[in-house]
């Protein structure tokens, strides 16, 4: 791990990394057999120029750049830790802008970003529980995004036949090439302009969420990843997951 940690810090090795990344991308994509459930949902949207929020976990971020619409534009909610860098550098060999920040750090700026993009009718990626978790469980963060801007959450995962599932806090799926694969794509969520539904809000995102991926995953042949404990449940039984 700490080599990692070294190695990163080169500017050039990054570059070289998250290129090679892209390119793994595109091999899982081209050699994989894919099929798209609700499709129609979100190709409304695009078809009608009306932007919306893209939800997705971050354990399930390898393929989004093939969820997407071809040169569709797209601006993705990105940490400003190490690890978020290297996901922003590889995402945009697929086109894919980002704005920086999180709700640790940046977050009144990324945030002004996200309403701008949706307010000029472009359409924004959010990873609820990233950039640390827990596991699939959603912030109330994209919540605020989608009562401010007035526009829907959609949510989406993936999942794949050949896969690897790591020991990450996320759980993270890294799909193998040659393989099945399925995006399942959600219903849109709307938030209310009022405080009481916020948090309504955010937990019909997180359900929609781990259903879709449930499906995605058991359609594949997959026992589901299962969300970590909500953090006031893991508080009560004294074993809180260790967060990134």
């Amino acid at each position: 791990m700490g080599m990692v940690k070294t190695l990163t810090r080169s500017e050039g090795i990054r570059r070289l990394l998250c290129w090679l990344a892209a390119q793994y991308i595109r091999l899982v994509y081209v050699t994989g057999r894919w099929q798209v459930v609700g499709g129609a949902v979100p190709q409304a949207f695009w078809d009608e120029g009306r932007p919306f929020i893209l939800a997705f976990w971050h354990g399930r971020i390898l393929m989004m750049p093939y969820c997407w619409r071809r040169r569709q534009p797209i601006k993705m909610l990105i940490s400003q830790h190490r690890d978020g860098q290297i996901i922003a550098r590889t995402v945009s060999h697929f086109g894919i802008e980002t704005i920086v920040g999180s709700s640790s750090k940046g977050g009144l700026a990324a945030l002004r970003g996200m309403l701008q993009s949706l307010k000029g009718g472009t359409c924004v990626g959010i990873t609820p529980d990233g950039p640390r978790g827990p596991r699939m469980r959603a912030s109330d963060g994209i919540a605020q995004v989608a009562k401010l801007s007035g526009q829907p959450v959609i949510p989406c995962s993936f999942s794949t036949k050949r896969r690897r599932i790591l020991g990450s806090w996320d759980r993270f799926a890294v799909a193998l090439p040659f393989s099945k694969g399925i995006f399942v794509w959600g219903t849109p969520i709307n938030v209310p302009n009022d405080a009481n539904g916020l948090r309504e809000a955010r937990m019909a995102i997180e359900a929609s969420l781990n259903a879709i991926t449930e499906q995605a995953d058991r359609a594949m042949g997959h026992r589901p990843v299962e969300p970590a404990p909500r953090p006031e449940e893991a508080d009560a039984s004294g074993n809180r997951e260790t967060e990134r």
